[in-house]
């Protein structure tokens, strides 16, 4: 049986702190693979660059890292308003044999009341809480993950500041090539 990480987020850029979390749980949780999930629509209305776009950068990084680390498309193939629990339930039957692994970061647990079947979604996979900057929970996982917020990259990136140390050299170079964020 393959055990296999999912990272869901909305990668709107990808940066550092995607990457640090993808090698911690492959280094330390011992996975055959960590799969990057783009949202494809997001359920809160968050707005989003083109998932085309955040796709990309996501596939880019991942060549640059290595085999082990997969962007998946499911979020567009299957549907749903992007929500975890349509996303898991399109997933898993579709991969008989393989258990899944759901990483959230600590920053995320004041949103799981908002999350539909957050009950069912503990059900189907194991989910696991990493430890990020800035929001300590009892029960994460390792050293505090770096404190990166796509939100500030963006604002820098709109403002001509392109952060080489926040968001992998990748990730920049398709945001380059696509115009996004205002680079050129």
């Amino acid at each position: 049986m393959s055990e296999i990480a999912l990272l869901g987020g909305s990668f709107n850029p990808p940066h550092v702190g995607h990457l640090m979390a993808a090698l911690y749980v492959r280094a330390t949780l011992r996975c055959d693979e960590v799969w990057l999930v783009p949202s494809f629509n997001h359920p809160f209305g968050k707005p989003l660059a083109p998932w085309d776009d955040r796709l990309a950068m996501c596939d880019a990084i991942a060549q640059d890292t290595g085999p082990w680390l997969q962007v998946s498309r499911a979020e567009s193939e299957g549907g749903g308003e992007g929500r975890t629990i349509e996303l898991l339930e399109w997933l898993l039957p579709r991969h008989p044999g393989t258990q899944f692994r759901w990483i959230i970061g600590s920053d995320i647990l004041a949103d799981l009341p908002k999350w539909k079947s957050w009950d069912r979604i503990q059900q189907l996979v194991q989910v696991t809480v990493l430890h990020r900057a800035g929001y300590p929970a009892e029960g994460a996982l390792g050293p505090p993950l770096a404190e990166v917020s796509s939100t500030e990259i963006r604002k820098r990136l709109e403002a001509g500041d392109a952060p080489g140390d926040l968001v992998p050299a990748a990730a920049l170079a398709v945001a380059r090539q696509r115009g996004l964020y205002g680079l050129r």
